[in-house]
């Protein structure tokens, strides 16, 4: 079976969770012999094609972007061809220039989303995409949400209710880099052992500079690695409030990833908004053991993290509960030990690339079945 994915960016040019998924995915699906193939859209498309561990990579120039949604001329006609390889679509939702792609060219090609995340920010747009949206989802076969949370509380997912399918994201250890010994005792060095660690991009949805009011007052470290359009500003708010315990660290490798977390205490994951669906960055670290502290808002991050189990959740935009779960966790070193057991334990359970690879596998032939028996009634009116 040959699965195009299909998502607005993807390696080397961005570094993200659902960019992530797809590659878990194209991973886990090739050990069960099918054949992933991704196509996206580049600002800087050389060379066209990317071979990459996991698949090839084909890009479009990106033409122009609007609100988040880049565009391309190119692939008016490169869509077209790439369908042309591909047995089932797979596209990442939401990217608006995609439900447009597919209504042009693939809507009789089998057919299937992932609903990563509602539309959020851009609210002032949503009545202007919501037709083309709904055209766009009502045309394909089958969606997947991520979370029982995110479908009990999506009113888009609520109104596809009999095409809705739920399939975790997941990843696998053994796709990380092992740390090297040299590796390892560099981050020693730099930032210690025991501290809270966020990983991730630094968006405006991540209630990162919540999480540096916390450290006001925090007896304990905070690293943060990643990079991103908040990186400047909670530079600025760290020095302005004179924060020492606390390292941001800009972009890092996997390597250094799987250092961090080793060397962590417990992860922390303030982000505040619905624009964070899932959180990979707590799958990755549910997988090394980690007791988390997270945000509740309704969507998976509360899948991922079940308070008092793996780990902690508080109320959004709290400085003074992420402050008192991170002294919670620092001060009973047995119950942190205990939340990381329990948080590795669920992600062997649920949360792994094979476990998602082997789900969606057979979501494909699902759609392709009742194509091949000519049921379409897989779609909604």
């Amino acid at each position: 079976m040959k699965v195009l994915h299909v998502f607005k960016s993807y390696f080397p040019d961005t570094v993200g969770g659902i960019e992530q998924v797809i590659c878990q995915l194209a991973t886990g699906l090739a050990a069960l012999g099918d054949e992933s193939r991704v196509y996206t859209l580049s600002r800087h498309p050389v060379p066209r094609i990317v071979e990459r561990p996991e698949a090839q990579v084909h890009r479009s120039r990106s033409t122009f972007e609007i609100a988040s949604t880049p565009v391309s001329l190119a692939a008016l006609t490169e869509f077209r061809r790439q369908l042309e390889w591909a047995d089932v679509v797979h596209y990442q939702f939401p990217w608006p220039f995609a439900d447009l792609l597919h209504l042009l060219w693939a809507a009789d090609k089998p057919s299937i989303v992932s609903y990563q995340s509602d539309v959020v920010r851009q609210k002032w747009l949503l009545h202007a995409y919501k037709p083309l949206m709904n055209r766009f989802l009502a045309s394909v076969d089958l969606v997947v949400a991520t979370s029982p949370q995110y479908v009990a509380s999506s009113p888009v997912l609520a109104g596809l209710a009999s095409k809705v399918r739920l399939i975790p994201n997941g990843v696998d250890k053994a796709t990380y880099p092992q740390p090297s010994p040299e590796r390892l005792a560099h981050w020693r060095s730099v930032v210690g052992e025991g501290f809270f660690l966020f990983i991730g991009m630094l968006r405006y949805y991540k209630g990162l500079a919540v999480l540096l009011e916390a450290a006001k007052g925090f007896r304990g470290k905070i690293v943060i690695a990643g990079a991103g359009p908040e990186e400047a500003s909670l530079q600025q708010q760290a020095a302005r409030q004179g924060l020492g315990n606390v390292q941001l660290l800009g972009a890092v490798s996997d390597e250094d990833k799987m250092c961090l977390l080793e060397l962590s205490l417990g992860f922390v994951f303030p982000s505040h908004l619905r624009s964070e669906a899932f959180g990979m960055s707590l799958v990755e670290a549910a997988m090394c053991e980690k007791p988390m502290v997270s945000c509740e808002i309704t969507t998976g991050t509360s899948y991922i993290n079940l308070n008092g189990v793996t780990g902690l959740t508080v109320p959004p935009e709290d400085a003074q509960a992420l402050r008192d779960a991170m002294h919670k966790l620092m001060d009973q070193p047995e119950l942190a030990r205990a939340m990381g057991v329990a948080a590795r334990s669920r992600h062997e359970a649920m949360f792994t690339a094979q476990h998602m690879a082997r789900a969606y596998a057979s979501v494909y032939r699902e759609v392709l079945d009742a194509r091949a028996r000519g049921r379409p009634s897989l779609k909604t009116n």
